[in-house]
């Protein structure tokens, strides 16, 4: 799915549907019950039960993703067919269903070959080409419509669900008051968190003068928890983000390693050696893995784009796209001034 052709606006009529969590860094006020006269308000539920809410409120936002795609595909085709004085039907049969080919009798024999069944082929061959037929048309109407998301614009206004992320003391590099702020969990041992990496700095040199990152540790694997007090340790002597991304790109998470890279950035080696095998940042770390916890993280990477919760390794597409999705919502908040 394309960036341009998810954030901008969708034709005349833009198609806008909000999530419970898009309106962008503003408390849910409403009171969703009242305990002895004291009310408790949607907000302060999702604050107070995050850990059991989040992981739900997300695999909502999937689900809705895939329906609002669905939807905007079925407009995309309605709006092209009435362009050209068509029925939906019409436009797809001349489009779509009449650019898909048969099978070929060995192409559908193969296909039988790979079936657990006893039936002989004559007895489901009608099965297995009206299989195919549907495999074929709906690979057909995905490259259609591709094309229609090129050509038309779309913005999306849907939004991943929101949390409120402690960044008090939190590592962070970009513009202090940079409209955007992505918030990352992460582990560097896990390898889509390394996968990722490559994706998150290429954002931020894309972006550095209106996207802010800060990382937050969710040590999970074995090595990850020293690798974590080694990149803080590194902090201490103004170079957290280069061993951070060090850490990433090598790989190398044991002590002797993490020491050896430390040298290699020409940190003090005694102080940093010293910081490291006390254990001083290890505190630190923790409390990172308990807000991650509380939150309702339980895998890495987690992202918190401007609080909009997106798990898992996201490409650079995903990434940008809630990002230009956040920038769009303050651009028109402030053109809309109060209204």
């Amino acid at each position: 799915m394309s960036v341009s052709g998810n954030l901008l606006s969708f034709g005349l009529s833009a198609l806008v549907l909000l999530s419970a969590g898009s309106a962008a860094a503003q408390e849910d006020t409403r009171v969703v019950a009242e305990v002895g006269g004291v009310k408790v308000t949607m907000a302060e539920l999702e604050q107070e039960e995050s850990a059991r809410l989040l992981s739900a409120h997300y695999q909502y936002y999937q689900a809705e993703t895939r329906a609002l795609n669905e939807l905007i595909d079925k407009k995309l085709l309605e709006q092209k067919a009435k362009s050209e004085n068509l029925t939906l039907e019409q436009l797809v049969e001349r489009d779509i269903k009449s650019q898909v080919k048969d099978p070929t009798e060995d192409q559908m024999k193969v296909y039988y070959e790979g079936l657990e069944t006893d039936q002989p082929y004559d007895a489901v061959r009608g099965k297995i080409l009206e299989k195919i037929r549907q495999l074929r048309t709906e690979k057909a109407r995905s490259a259609y419509v591709s094309v229609l998301r090129v050509q038309t614009t779309v913005y999306i206004t849907l939004a991943p669900p929101r949390a409120n992320v402690d960044l008090q003391n939190a590592q962070m590099i970009g513009p202090q008051k940079a409209p955007v702020t992505i918030v990352e969990f992460a582990d560097y041992e896990c390898p889509y968190c390394q996968k990722v990496a490559a994706d998150v700095k290429k954002l931020q040199a894309d972006l550095s003068d209106k996207v802010a990152f800060t990382y937050k540790d969710f040590p999970i694997h074995s090595r990850s928890e020293k690798a974590a007090e080694a990149a803080r340790c590194a902090g201490k002597q103004g170079k957290f983000w280069e061993l951070h991304d060090e850490l990433f790109h090598s790989k190398e998470l044991d002590v002797d390693q993490l020491k050896a890279q430390a040298r290699a950035l020409k940190l003090d080696s005694s102080e940093f050696d010293k910081c490291l095998d006390s254990g001083e940042e290890a505190e630190a770390v923790d409390r990172d893995h308990k807000e991650g916890t509380r939150l309702g993280i339980s895998g890495t990477p987690s992202f918190f784009i401007n609080g909009h919760f997106m798990s898992g390794a996201l490409d650079y597409a995903t990434l940008r796209q809630i990002v230009e999705q956040q920038l769009a919502v303050q651009q028109g908040s402030g053109s809309a001034g109060s209204k």
